[in-house]
């Protein structure tokens, strides 16, 4: 797992661009934020795996397979250096998590005989609702 986020880290390419928010009049002379790109297609990722980042990446990600991560909610360029890499090591540790497979419930015959009651009854009160005849 780490030597993906080492490898990703070495793949990224970084910019700074000018950001809103905190600063002060400090924001419109210093480009503090930061925007990582990185080309998802040189990780090699298995599959299933890059299916999962896709999914999980959504708009950040672009059509040529590129993936962009903006962070300026800090002052300062360091900060929001450090915090879109951790966000990008944790984007790569999500998608790496196999999810958990759902185990089929098991009903007993008890179980189902009331769940098929439970169906009548519901089924009686719907068929109640018809139109009202006037005969």
């Amino acid at each position: 797992m780490a030597d993906l986020i080492d490898r990703a880290l070495a793949l990224v390419s970084e910019s700074f661009i000018a950001a809103a928010g905190p600063g002060g009049q400090n924001v419109n002379k210093v480009a503090t934020a930061v925007q990582l790109r990185l080309d998802v297609y040189a990780l090699r990722l298995e599959p299933e795996v890059f299916a999962r980042f896709k999914l999980l990446a959504g708009s950040r990600m672009t059509a040529k397979g590129e993936l962009v991560l903006t962070a300026r909610r800090f002052r300062t360029q360091e900060a929001n250096r450090a915090d879109a890499r951790d966000r990008l090591a944790k984007l790569l540790e999500e998608a790496q998590n196999l999810p958990e497979k759902r185990a089929k419930s098991r009903l007993n015959r008890v179980g189902k005989t009331e769940r098929l009651a439970g169906k009548k009854r519901r089924g009686a009160v719907k068929a109640g609702r018809g139109r009202v005849s006037l005969d």
